[in-house]
């Protein structure tokens, strides 16, 4: 006779009225890999919870979300879920233009309505196991919505060795030592050369606002003057449309 204890949130799913289940993501950025420390968290605004919510003290942006394929294979073969976020205002165009979501860590947690803070049943600890995958690719962008690939660590392991990965975007550290860029003029994210004062009298054109784009022609506008233009990426091989 088998010993297991089903979990809370498996007693609630299993109910003859169970709460909503809802899905919740975090895409989390790293200095060392997407030269940033940012974690991003949406919900799909689904099942009955249209606004923003909290769970387990977090609060999640209600966000357009699209997300299929995270289903095991019978086969044994290793899910390559893709995930479509609304592009509201090129908002999420930005961020790409702005640091190299490649590799960034995409989690995946499923919970009840019930248990979201605020609930009287709220429990942070009743959830399904969380679904890590992490950003292969852009697969698409356009003015309504980016679409991200993404891959387990083991098969993104496997796809990057023993070649470099193809990506548009420049993955050296900004600064460091294979971008090798030190000169005192700086730039946004955007490609824009940094002038004048900020809101508070002080002068924009310091190295703490200094972001590079990424792209090959923000290598380009800081090293035209050189015969050397060490863009680690390589332009176009992102899809659009």
């Amino acid at each position: 006779m088998s010993s297991h204890v089903p979990t809370k949130i498996q007693t609630e799913v299993q109910g003859l009225e169970p709460s909503a289940i809802i899905e919740l993501f975090q895409m989390e950025l790293t200095k060392a890999v997407n030269d940033i420390d940012q974690t991003f968290y949406y919900h799909a605004g689904t099942n009955a919870v249209s606004g923003d919510i909290v769970f387990n003290s977090i609060t999640y942006a209600a966000t357009a979300i699209e997300v299929e394929g995270f289903e095991l294979s019978v086969k044994g073969t290793l899910p390559r879920p893709t995930m479509r976020i609304a592009n509201v205002a090129g908002a999420i165009s930005g961020l790409l233009l702005a640091y190299n979501p490649l590799k960034a860590k995409v989690t995946r947690i499923r919970t009840c309505k019930k248990f979201l803070d605020g609930e009287p049943t709220a429990d942070p600890t009743a959830k399904f196991a969380d679904e890590v995958y992490y950003i292969d690719r852009v697969s698409k962008e356009n003015l309504q919505l980016v679409e991200f690939e993404l891959a387990s660590k083991l098969d993104l392991t496997n796809l990057q060795l023993p070649c470099r990965q193809v990506t548009e975007f420049c993955p050296w550290v900004y600064r460091g030592t294979e971008c090798g860029y030190a000169k005192n003029v700086f730039y946004d994210a955007n490609d824009n050369l940094l002038t004048g004062f900020d809101e508070n009298g002080q002068p924009k054109a310091k190295i703490e606002n200094d972001v590079c784009g990424k792209r090959f022609n923000s290598c380009f506008i800081r090293f035209k003057d050189t015969n050397n233009i060490p863009h680690g990426g390589f332009p176009g091989s992102r899809i659009q449309i």
